[in-house]
């Protein structure tokens, strides 16, 4: 039997929260699909901040040009506009919900500095912006009456129009979102859910990279099912790597350590102690992330060093335990005192900026389904997101398609009749799981070797290769295997890595964050990469 809801968010991170609380304060009742528990999110590892024009000494155009440099020439210059110029209303309504952002002590709102912004305007909670953004958006989840939050809830698959055919459903014309399937990972059984609409806001992509500062849940599950539902998806070649994750020789586990850092005075230095962004960019130290990153991945080739060194020395010791706790207690943990020592550090996979291409009211191609955070492509980002960018887009873009969704609603009033329910069939539980752990392992190892930061075009093909003989493998465990989160994740990124190949072998240029040694200059004109199913 279908559980039936007018609107289902997929993920909990800042857009699909926002999502849910503006969608249930317009009278509609929604459920938010979470696969952990609802504070688990990318939204929670955010350290930097969020970016928005807040400063009298600042203004949208300064935000606008900063955002379209570091962009490469890709941005949709309207979206930059659209979507900064609702920054300020965005950190009231945040405010409103009760994030504390830090205050120097006159009670001005203190503002940081990151790479490629040419002024202050990074709002923030100390070194734990995302988490304490999250907990307030949670807080007001949690009294709602509107809203019900289903934890441990895996989707597996959209249910649209044009799947189920003529099933004994009256179906609309045109295809269109009709609910999802949805594994519950505790009980181990799938369950139908109807609804009118459907947001996508499942975060990014980082774990199919062996190195990554995400968490473990970002699998790029919302991307995939859109893929797999004929959505269209755009510039997946262009992966962020952050430059400053702690590096450790016995973990493939990547600590952020936050832009702000550098913007408060840090200084990268190679093992020889030489202060090195001067070679690579005028900006030095503050370039963007892009720029920063290839010039740590070049340092080390030249070396052979495995890490290079972020020096924090001339920056007070007392003002970087205030402003940067929970990094100053990381780096403790592991022997390193702060304005003492210097970092250890390494780029690793951190943000993606293409994904479901969606326009200014997070609709996608698909009637009825929207996306918004990470899993989205508005347009904002172009070829490198400015730092902290991400959050502010998810807000704003989370209101927009909150706005968008209820305007949706009132023209197709969907049905509460039940959907088809999900069959496993003859399909048994898996024997060979040891098979799964060695190819989720593959993924990752094959994304980095030949993925990565600076690219060719053999590289990307022999990744190609690899990818494309375990996509065949994971297609004929997920038909002949009853389907659990491991075998779910692993068909997900199986499916995004493909995805970003090809959209990196489509592009023969280097631009922003897609650097390719065989084609090492940009086209006189910008364009999109794309890949549809059908």
């Amino acid at each position: 039997m279908s559980k039936f809801y007018d609107v289902i968010v997929v993920g909990s991170g800042i857009a699909g929260l926002s999502f849910a609380l503006k969608v249930s304060e317009a009278g509609y009742r929604v459920a938010i699909i979470t696969k952990k528990n609802s504070a688990e999110s990318n939204t929670n590892y955010a350290q930097g901040g969020i970016a928005a024009v807040t400063s009298q000494t600042d203004d949208v155009e300064m935000h606008v040009a900063d955002t379209l440099d570091a962009g490469d020439g890709l941005c949709d210059e309207q979206a930059v506009r659209e979507i900064l110029k609702d920054g300020s209303a965005s950190i009231d309504e945040l405010i409103k919900r009760g994030v504390d952002f830090s205050q120097l002590g006159d009670g001005r709102v203190s503002l940081g500095k990151e790479g490629g912004h040419s002024k202050r305007r990074i709002l923030h909670v100390r070194d734990i912006t995302g988490k304490a953004i999250e907990q307030a958006l949670v807080n007001s989840i949690e009294i709602s009456e509107k809203i019900d939050t289903l934890e441990h809830y895996f989707a597996v698959e959209l249910i649209t129009s044009q799947k189920i055919g003529n099933k004994g459903q009256s179906l609309p014309e045109t295809n269109r979102v009709l609910g999802l399937y949805a594994l519950d990972t505790q009980r181990g059984v799938v369950e139908t859910f109807r609804a009118g609409a459907v947001l996508m806001a499942t975060g990014g992509i980082g774990q199919i990279y062996q190195y990554t500062t995400n968490p473990f849940i970002a699998t790029g599950d919302g991307i995939a099912m859109a893929y797999r539902a004929g959505v269209e998806v755009q510039n997946m070649e262009f992966i962020q790597f952050h430059p400053t994750a702690f590096y450790s020789k016995d973990s493939s586990d990547r600590f952020l350590i936050s832009e702000a850092v550098r913007g408060e005075g840090a200084i990268l230095r190679n093992l020889n102690g030489e202060a090195f962004m001067c070679k690579y960019d005028e900006r030095k130290d503050l370039a963007p992330r892009d720029i920063v990153a290839r010039a740590i991945d070049c340092e080390m080739k030249e070396t052979g060093a495995r890490h290079v060194w972020l020096d924090t020395r001339d920056i007070g010791h007392k003002e970087l335990l205030n402003r940067f706790p929970n990094i100053y207690a990381y780096c403790e943990s592991r022997g390193i005192s702060l304005g003492k020592d210097m970092i250890p550090v390494v780029p690793a996979a951190h943000y993606l900026c293409g994904g479901v291409k969606t326009n200014l009211n997070s609709e996608t191609s698909l009637s009825g389904l929207y996306a918004c955070g990470e899993v989205a492509c508005t347009g904002l980002h172009g070829a490198n997101r400015l730092a902290s960018n991400s959050l502010l887009e998810a807000v704003v873009m989370a209101n927009r398609g909150a706005s968008a969704v209820g305007k949706y609603l009132e023209q197709n009033v969907s049905e509460e009749s039940d959907l088809p329910s999900w069959k496993d069939g003859d399909v048994r539980d898996s024997d060979e799981r040891i098979v799964l752990l060695h190819n989720w392992d593959e993924v990752k190892r094959t994304m980095w070797d030949y993925v990565g930061i600076v690219r060719t075009t053999k590289r990307l093909e022999r990744a190609r290769t690899r990818i494309q003989t375990l996509d065949s493998e994971i297609n004929e465990y997920y038909w002949n295997f009853k389907v659990d989160e491991s075998l779910l994740e692993l068909r997900n990124m199986i499916s995004v890595a493909g995805l970003v190949i090809d959209c990196a072998l489509q592009r023969k240029e280097s631009r922003g964050l897609h650097c390719v040694l065989d084609y090492v200059d940009k086209l006189d004109v910008a364009s999109n990469t794309m890949a549809r199913k059908y």
